[in-house]
């Protein structure tokens, strides 16, 4: 089955009202704190002319310079929430955009992890090669698996062998698919792998997709849609 376009047509907008209410909430105490905040500032300021020196008064001018300090911390600070509300509001609306996903098949370029059963992925070979393989590297970056693979791009399965037939420990290993010619590597791709959504979420403002590998990407990783085969 063909690798779809990873835009959907049709997304959710529960997450974004939801997002979008609580921003509001978050804006309406903002603004109560600043209210009592000012209110506080103008008792000190009661308080400080009343037990002023009598013979060296405070000018009028300091109050101008306190007014105007603290009129600037608070613009900034209403600024600094109200790009924080904007930030939230966008974030929201990826995760609704996203949500549509859930229960597809999302291709990606990462690591994969064997569980002893062969992993089906998706290789480029460069049009040019002579000869092609898979090659398979532990987490530690050493090459545990070379799988010699068809010179045609398309669907292959890795069989996670060792050098003498017996499977790979189970783990996470990264592929990647060399294009050669009299033995030479003149092209490297990364092997990308399908895996199924099971769940979107929204962190540190932005949109997370997990994945059934219990591996987390995040949208831009996504290559390709397609519907599960499960």
């Amino acid at each position: 089955m063909d690798v779809t376009s990873a835009s959907q047509p049709s997304f959710e907008a529960g997450a974004l009202q939801r997002g979008a209410t609580t921003s509001d909430n978050s804006l309406e105490k903002a603004t109560g704190g600043f209210s009592t905040d000012f209110e506080t500032f103008l008792k000190m300021l009661t308080t400080q002319l009343r037990n002023q020196d009598p013979l060296n008064p405070i000018e009028s001018s300091d109050f101008a310079v306190q007014l105007a300090t603290f009129s600037t911390v608070e613009q900034q600070v209403l600024t600094n929430d109200l790009l924080t509300d904007l930030g939230a509001r966008i974030g929201a609306q990826g995760l609704s955009q996203v949500s549509g996903w859930i229960g597809m098949e999302a291709l990606s370029e990462l690591p994969v992890t064997f569980s002893g059963e062969p992993v089906s992925l998706l290789a480029t070979v460069d049009p040019q090669a002579e000869a092609a393989e898979i090659v398979a590297t532990n987490a530690q970056g050493i090459i545990v698996n070379r799988q010699p693979i068809p010179t045609t791009s398309g669907q292959v399965l890795w069989a996670g062998l060792d050098p003498i037939g017996l499977p790979l420990a189970h783990g996470d290993y990264a592929l990647s698919v060399h294009s050669l010619v009299n033995d030479d590597i003149i092209a490297r791709h990364n092997a990308r792998v399908p895996s199924r959504i099971v769940e979107a979420q929204f962190e540190a403002g932005e949109a997370v997709l997990l994945l059934e590998s219990g591996q987390r990407i995040s949208p831009d990783q996504v290559l390709g849609l397609r519907p599960s085969s499960q």
